[in-house]
């Protein structure tokens, strides 16, 4: 079957939400930790396909696939008054009409604009989903920006995502309401991790990830 990513789950202008694409990418695969590493920006409208472990468009590799150990343990919950407190749109993103992050979406967008938790080292905000953003892959796109932001990205520049691992346990249900949560997971060089869990806002544990963020070069 064709995997299609529709123009609406952008990051950049011209490419796939890193987060939602690879959710796409591991429900075609299949397994209930996948590890998707992005080769190439994620094209919209394409039909691509799974060929074994990788997700192909023609003679390109897309995306490496397979079956892996999350190694990480999820940071603890924030309450959903505190996650509200801390949520703040990014002004100067690079990518102001992404699905997930973007401040300039309008309403077809999920608009998790995280935040950091004073006190906490960590940043978070909430997500209720809606009647269109119900599934594993918005649990995925869910997942994504939060921890570009927790590898400190405002005071560095952009970071892209280069893999993303995650364990999604149940789907948030219309009119849920959640929290995402994420930790910077060290750094080096250009190479920055993330740690990104959602909650439920009675602090059950959704989804977990783990996340390699790349400063391109200059």
């Amino acid at each position: 079957m064709a995997i299609v990513i529709d123009r609406r789950f952008r990051g950049p202008n011209e490419s796939g939400n890193g987060g939602y694409s690879s959710g796409l990418f591991a429900l075609a695969h299949g397994g209930d930790v996948v590890e998707v590493t992005l080769r190439l920006p994620p094209p919209l409208e394409t039909e691509l396909s799974l060929d074994g472990e990788r997700i192909v468009d023609g003679d390109a590799v897309v995306a490496d696939v397979r079956t892996a150990a999350l190694g990480v343990s999820a940071p603890d919950a924030v309450a959903l008054g505190d996650a509200i407190a801390a949520a703040a749109p990014d002004l100067d993103s690079p990518f102001p009409q992404c699905f997930v992050c973007g401040h300039a979406r309008g309403d077809d967008g999920l608009h998790i604009h995280a935040g950091p938790v004073p006190g906490l080292g960590v940043f978070a905000a909430p997500w209720t989903p809606s009647d269109d953003t119900v599934g594993p892959e918005f649990v995925w796109a869910a997942l994504d920006c939060p921890g570009a932001y927790a590898t400190g990205v405002p005071g560095r520049g952009v970071v892209v995502l280069g893999r993303l691992a995650a364990r999604i346990d149940r789907v948030p249900e219309v009119g849920e309401e959640c929290v995402v949560v994420a930790r910077h997971n060290g750094s080096d060089g250009r190479k920055h991790g993330a740690v990104t869990a959602l909650f439920t806002a009675s602090g059950e544990l959704l989804g977990l990830a783990r996340a390699l963020w790349i400063e391109p070069r200059a």
